[in-house]
């Protein structure tokens, strides 16, 4: 996953304490003015270097796929309680990309003013230290930002956009989970996003030697768009670029405590916000009734039509692999 390797931003304290540290020990194995060039060199290299590391350590977000950028833009949105996530991200970057090329330039800058003598020289170190340690605190709440960004992105579960992809959807306790457990050869992984207490669960399975990835939305997919907050929504905006097709799990025994009409309306809301993604609908607990109209009949509970369920959905995408004498 894009953001899982992105190392921890370091403060702006940090930093300084760094870069003047590293200096003090330059400084000690000279003397007079070549101790001061030396001191002045390795602070605005060591500040320079660093910040301009906590910049390109990010991603290009102009290259970033579309579910991921829409995913980081949302949960940017909530950290940053903005209007704007990504854009505000990149506002914190620019300015540290500001500081990066700022404190080189002041190093090269008071290096040039140095004067021969020693005392001299030191007043002129002590002068760029203060204007270095001014830009680093201009810089503070910028760095602070791109670390709880970091912080924020981390830890997102790993859905790989150019893997085929089933999203499971449909009111709680319909079945969705058992099945996806059911087909998933591995046990499904839950992971945290900040943006649902539920979890998204990511599960995979093969088909025709193809890995496949399927995905369970609690607290997304499973109610009225209406009840969800505007952060939740993008977040369901960003599964599109993800999914191939959804598998919409319709309960007609009423057993999940949602009566079928209000089951249609959220199938036909998700188709709505879907437009471009085939949906296909499933009858699960037919052990207990089958009295709706759906692709697909099955029962988790006895194993009855749960494959062919997979296989619909499965065929709804018509996913053909990229062969490498294709690239």
């Amino acid at each position: 996953m894009i953001f899982e390797n992105l190392p921890t931003t370091p403060t702006s304290e940090e930093l300084l304490d760094k870069a003047f540290s590293r200096a003090a020990r330059s400084g000690r194995a000279k003397g007079g003015r070549e101790a001061q060039e030396s001191m002045l060199q390795t602070s605005s290299n060591i500040l320079g270097d660093n910040l301009h590391n906590v910049v390109t350590e990010w991603p290009d977000f102009d290259q970033v796929d579309p579910f991921y950028y829409e995913l980081a833009d949302a949960i940017l949105r909530k950290e940053f309680d903005s209007d704007s996530g990504v854009d505000r991200l990149r506002q914190h970057l620019s300015e540290i990309s500001w500081a990066a090329s700022k404190t080189h330039d002041l190093g090269r800058e008071y290096m040039g003013k140095l004067p021969h003598d020693t005392d001299g020289a030191r007043k002129i170190r002590k002068q760029a230290f203060a204007r270095m340690g001014s830009v680093m605190n201009q810089i503070a709440d910028d760095l602070e930002a791109v670390g709880r960004a970091r912080d924020a992105l981390k830890n997102l579960p790993t859905i790989e956009p150019d893997d085929p992809t089933v999203v499971v959807a449909g009111y709680p306790n319909v079945g969705k989970s058992s099945f996806a457990n059911e087909v998933s050869s591995a046990k499904i992984e839950t992971a945290e996003y900040p943006f649902t207490t539920k979890g998204i669960r990511v599960g995979h399975f093969e088909h025709d030697r193809v890995r496949w990835q399927l995905v369970d939305t609690p607290g997304l997919l499973d109610r009225p768009a209406d009840e969800r907050n505007e952060i939740e929504n993008q977040a369901v905006s960003a599964l599109a670029h993800a999914g191939d097709v959804i598998l919409f799990f319709l309960d007609p025994s009423g057993t999940c405590g949602y009566p079928l009409e209000d089951q249609r309306a959220l199938r036909a809301e998700v188709a709505a916000q879907f437009p471009d993604v085939p949906l296909v609908t499933v009858c699960n607990k037919i052990d207990l009734s089958d009295e709706v109209e759906a692709d697909c009949y099955m029962s988790v509970e006895t194993g009855e039509g749960v494959a062919e369920a997979l296989e619909a959905a499965v065929e709804a995408v018509g996913y053909e692999p990229r062969l490498p004498f294709e690239e």
